[in-house]
C-alpha cells in the first residue's frame, strides 16, 4: 500500500470523492502542511497553524495508480483559486499536493504543467506541490461525513 496526501478546500467531499476511486483502501481527513503540532478543527479555522484540511489517501498500486489519483484531483476543485474554494475562505481550503516520494513530486509537476498549457483554466494553476510533512488526523466527527450526513457534492 502507497499514501497519497491533497487538499482541496473542504476536507468532506474530497475524502468522499478519493473513497469512489476503485483502488482505494482508505482516505481519512485531517490536517497538515503547517507548523502547529495536534491540531484541531478550531485551531485550523482560526487561520494560526499553517495547516491546510486535507485528505490522506492509502492506495493499492496494483489496482490505481498516483497519476489516477491525480486526475480526480484534478477534477475536483478548481485550482486556479489561491486560499480559497468556493465559499471556504483561508489558506487552510488552499490547494496543495503533498508528495511522500520523488516520483510522486515528478508526477504532481508533471500533470500540473499539463493541465496548465491545456488551456482548461483561464487563470494559473497555484496548487502547491511540496514535500509531506506531519499529518494529524482530524476528529471523528469529520471522518466519513459525507457518509454519515447523506450528502451528495457536485463531481
Amino acid at each position: 500500500m502507497e499514501k497519497a496526501t491533497f487538499a482541496a478546500g473542504c476536507f468532506w467531499g474530497v475524502e468522499a470523492a478519493f473513497r469512489r476511486v476503485p483502488g482505494v483502501i482508505d482516505a481519512s481527513v485531517g490536517y497538515t502542511g503547517g507548523t502547529a503540532r495536534n491540531p484541531t478543527y478550531e485551531n485550523v479555522c482560526g487561520g494560526a497553524t499553517g495547516h491546510a484540511e486535507a485528505v490522506e489517501v492509502t492506495y493499492d498500486p496494483a489496482k490505481v495508480n498516483y497519476e489516477e489519483l491525480l486526475k480526480v484531483f484534478w477534477t475536483i476543485h478548481d485550482p486556479t483559486q489561491l486560499n480559497r474554494q468556493g465559499p471556504d475562505v483561508g489558506d487552510q481550503y488552499r490547494s496543495a499536493i503533498f508528495f511522500h516520494t520523488p516520483e510522486q513530486e515528478k508526477a504532481a509537476k508533471a500533470s500540473k504543467q499539463a493541465l496548465q498549457d491545456s488551456g482548461r483554466f483561464r487563470g494559473d494553476i497555484v496548487t502547491q506541490i511540496v514535500p509531506a510533512k506531519d499529518y494529524w488526523r482530524a476528529e471523528d466527527y469529520h471522518q466519513r461525513y459525507e457518509e454519515k450526513h447523506h450528502r451528495r457534492r457536485w463531481f
